[in-house]
């Protein structure tokens, strides 16, 4: 593929697409700037890897739109855009080939339940089972070994790997991404407890929502709700080991980093982020467009939009910036006051 090809085609994305160096140079494939040779692509877009244009042995770098790569274009090209990150997304997307997740049509080792809804152009894949009352939607791939149990219903273009568990009445919508080890719908984690201290189970009778271009990562789970519906919903992005408890409403287009756990009965806005470790007590709410940084413990809600919240408990990032300061300087604090309390005893003639 010449870099004029990959020119054109980020022409569809972004308003401007300047060529700097050889449109005819044949790119073959994407690679890091620091491991990329010849005929291979490769971007900057944080300021650290600037350091690498003199050094890379890509023939072809995304670059952001004020990058000095003037004194470089006589041995490498360059395409200048506004994001030159979502530019090398757009270029991976660009070369990268669809995973064969399950073969065309419905594997003879498939079990299928009574009264299910079939659409077309359908990919599930051996073992998979797929219960009474289901709704599977047009080009909606089940991967081997997934199970749907009865009254799931999904929408069109849905993606579920292999090894993909969806307990009773869950309902996903439209292009979902469920991989493999994700178990959605599964009681959440409701007892009652006992004077003589064991503990009744409370049944758990909702159901979990999943709406559109949601993509929930592998060994994830999401609570069914005790009662009503446990909800992510459109276009928000869940990693791997994320725990969701019942009951909770994740806001749209928010992102989950890994090892998460969300207690039940939160409600977190839309645009929000939340970094690795990051746990959170129950029944509690955050604005839109809260970023929660990784291992922070959220025992409260926040309701002003656009914080930045950190540690534990969890507060915003400049009270936490300014608390951890006061303690990496309790040392010499101690010393200063050792000294004065010596120096009163001498004055006093202790």
């Amino acid at each position: 593929m010449r870099v004029h090809d990959i020119q054109a085609y980020l022409d569809r994305f972004f308003d401007r697409v300047e060529l700097v160096g050889d449109g005819e140079t044949e790119i073959g494939g994407p690679a890091k700037i620091e491991s990329a040779t010849e005929g291979q692509v490769s971007f900057v877009a944080n300021e650290k890897y600037i350091r690498f244009i003199g050094s890379t042995g890509a023939s072809l770098l995304i670059v952001g739109e004020t990058a000095p790569v003037e004194k470089y274009s006589d041995r490498l090209t360059f395409l200048k855009v506004k994001d030159p990150y979502t530019a090398f997304v757009f270029v991976l997307q660009l070369f990268s080939s669809p995973r064969v997740v399950a073969r065309p049509g419905v594997a003879s080792t498939a079990v299928i339940g009574k009264n299910v809804t079939l659409g077309e152009n359908l990919s599930i894949g051996d073992f998979a089972v797929i219960g009474d009352n289901c709704v599977i939607g047009d080009n909606t791939v089940v991967g081997a070994h997934s199970v749907l149990m009865e009254g799931v219903a999904t929408g069109r273009d849905c993606l579920l790997f292999p090894g993909v568990f969806c307990y009773d009445g869950t309902v996903i919508g439209d292009r979902v991404t469920l991989h493999s080890g994700a178990v959605i719908g599964a009681d959440g984690f409701g007892f009652a407890p006992q004077p003589d201290g064991s503990y009744i189970k409370i049944p758990q009778m909702g159901i979990v929502e999943l709406e559109d271009d949601v993509e929930i990562g592998a060994n994830s789970t999401v609570d069914r709700a005790t009662m009503g519906s446990t909800v992510v919903e459109k276009g928000t992005k869940i990693d791997n080991l994320v725990q969701i408890g019942h009951n909770c409403r994740i806001g749209q287009s928010t992102v989950i980093a890994s090892q998460a756990g969300i207690s039940g009965s939160v409600t977190v806005g839309a645009h929000c982020m939340i970094g690795g470790q990051a746990g959170f007590a129950g029944h509690l709410s955050l604005a839109d467009r809260t970023h929660i940084a990784a291992r922070a413990g959220v025992t409260k809600s926040f309701s002003e939009r656009g914080q930045a919240i950190g540690g534990f408990p969890a507060q915003p990032l400049r009270s936490q910036f300014r608390q951890e300061a006061l303690v990496r300087n309790l040392g010499k604090m101690r010393e200063r006051l050792d000294a004065l309390e010596a120096e009163l005893k001498t004055l006093r003639g202790d």
